[in-house]
């Protein structure tokens, strides 16, 4: 086993156990789905957070409660994972200590990220004494011997797979015009696919499952697709796509479209999500994703469009998150979140966000999206020049909402939008972004045009959320909610439609469809400037390699 979680290079997976095409669990304390929580640490490491809170210092390592770890004979190879300080940073670490009479735990550098919190949530693995429930196994790298409590009866015909291969099953390099279709590519520690390289290449009505790292990784070349695959149980993220030149904002053509993506996430769990994009010019469309620790869609750079899409069951584990995210760089620019359906999002702590504009990022047209049953729906962390306009939100908590953390004088937040969002401007040619996306010469008043000196000190006052429209919506539930630094006159726009009930044609159902949320003829939403939305064509859809949808939500 190998450390990996937020922060850390990806490598390629540790050996991993299948059986009947499903991963088994390593043997861990507590079971699956179950949590300890960190009692506390030394009190000579604990330090400041920087946001009012204490944690403890890692090389100190951090306290258990109870007695379950005395039944363990070899502490040797044991490992722990957790959220050691923030519900959306986790690491997997060495235990090189454990002292039963303290109740003590250390782990091996480099330790997590951030140090330990008092209530975080972690559980320990790779423990013989564990495997105490079918599904579990436990592997003794001494003597090469392999312990398993299988689900089922081992001669019942399920396949067993040990996973050997470090490298991916698949690459192109430098290739074009290549079609991988109807494959079952399955049980590599590293990548499924990758290309590098070459134009147009199509990985089409594939299978890719119990993959230790990404089921495909794209990265250069132009128009490369991935269509009407199925990918499940990946360790790491599901399609990353990158492509493009933001020098010169030249698109890189990549898309996923058609996919059903469940269950990525296995290992890393924070960040790696089932698409991610980079560049500038990618397209994701008329995908499923669902069964998520984190986030769905990562999107960074410029000129993307996320459209069709349906999510749900995203967020399981962990806070402070988005079905789809991006943040902290003020030239992201051209990005649209068009005609998604994201309902019954999870998140712990801090919560999750349907749409998560984070950290100042601004531009981002938010259009034609239906909201059912997240917590905050669309939230705009700071940001400008937002388009929030023609979406439906049901039962979100709120709707919208927004800050003005850019005008935090606080040093934390200070420093953020100073220092880390002047980097960003200085990364890419400002001529020519201010020629494509004119809403970015407003940010002259805050540091100051370009060629002269710039803002710095008492004279940056920092970056208002200025310029955001939130125009022809319709809301059922919470509506609006402002505030740090923020208020609702801040916001442009008009004709949205927020009380009572908008005129549904029928209430959802369950299982829950796009369908669902239908507007009778009579609704007050149309003379408001509503537009109709294109339900029906929400989600996966049927293609020449896809001729059959999975059941909606709640009928799995």
């Amino acid at each position: 086993m190998k450390s990996r979680g937020f922060g850390r290079p990806t490598t390629a997976a540790h050996c991993e156990l299948f059986f009947g095409g499903r991963p088994m669990t390593l043997a861990r304390w507590p079971n699956e789905g179950a949590f300890e929580l960190i009692a506390g640490f030394p009190t000579s490491t604990a330090q400041d957070d920087d946001h009012g809170g204490s944690i403890g210092g890692l090389e100190g390592g951090f306290l258990y409660a109870g007695d379950r770890p005395r039944r363990w004979k070899d502490p040797t190879g044991i490992w722990v994972h957790g959220y050691w300080a923030w519900d959306w940073a986790n690491s997997y670490e060495q235990v090189t200590a454990l002292d039963p009479e303290k109740r003590l735990i250390r782990t091996a550098p480099p330790h997590g990220l951030y140090g330990f919190r008092k209530g975080q949530r972690f559980y320990v693995l790779n423990v013989l004494e564990e495997l105490d429930q079918p599904g579990e196994w436990f592997l003794d790298r001494a003597t090469g011997m392999l312990y398993f409590w299988p689900p089922a009866d081992v001669l019942s015909g399920a396949e067993t797979l040990l996973s050997l291969l470090e490298g991916p099953l698949l690459r192109l390099s430098g290739a074009s015009h290549v079609v991988i279709q109807g494959l079952t590519l399955e049980a590599t520690r590293g990548n499924g696919v990758e290309i590098r390289g070459g134009a147009s290449n199509r990985i089409a009505g594939c299978v890719l499952r119990n993959i230790g790292n990404n089921g495909v990784v794209v990265e250069g070349g132009t128009g490369h697709g991935v269509v009407d695959c199925d990918l499940l149980d990946q360790g790491d993220g599901g399609v990353t796509l990158t492509g493009g030149d933001r020098q010169t904002l030249r698109p890189g053509g990549h898309f996923v479209e058609n996919c059903h993506f469940v269950r990525q996430g296995r290992w890393s769990r924070c960040y790696a999500p089932a698409i991610q994009i980079h560049g500038v010019g990618q397209r994701a469309s008329h995908n499923l994703i669902e069964q998520h620790p984190h986030c769905a869609i990562l999107f960074w750079g410029n000129d993307h469009l996320m459209d069709f899409n349906e999510i749900h069951h995203i967020a399981l584990e962990t806070g402070d998150v988005g079905a789809i995210y991006t943040g902290r760089d003020f030239s992201f620019r051209g990005n649209r979140i068009v005609n998604n359906f994201i309902h019954d999002t999870g998140g712990v702590g801090m919560g999750s966000m349907g749409v998560y504009m984070d950290d100042c990022v601004s531009g981002t047209e938010i259009l034609g999206n239906v909201f059912y049953k997240v917590q905050r729906a669309a939230f705009l962390g700071g940001g400008r020049d937002h388009q929030v306009v023609n979406n439906v939100f049901v039962d979100c908590d709120p709707a919208v909402q927004m800050d003005g953390r850019g005008l935090d004088r606080s040093p934390v937040w200070r420093d953020m939008v100073d220092k880390t969002m002047r980097a960003s401007l200085e990364q890419v040619p400002l001529a020519l972004y201010r020629e494509r996306y004119p809403a970015m010469k407003s940010l002259d008043a805050a540091y100051g045009p370009p060629g002269g000196p710039a803002l710095t000190g008492d004279a940056f006052k920092g970056v208002p959320p200025a310029d955001n429209v939130v125009a022809r919506n319709v809301a059922s539930g919470k509506w609006l909610e402002a505030g740090w630094n923020a208020t609702a006159g801040m916001i442009l726009g008009e004709g949205n439609v927020t009380t009572g009930d908008p005129g549904w044609v029928k209430s959802p159902g369950v299982p829950v469809r796009a369908t669902d949320f239908e507007l009778r003829a009579d609704s007050p939403a149309w003379k408001a400037g509503f537009q109709k939305l294109p339900l029906d064509q929400m989600g996966l859809r049927r293609d020449v390699s896809r001729t059959v949808r999975p059941p909606p939500s709640g009928a799995r």
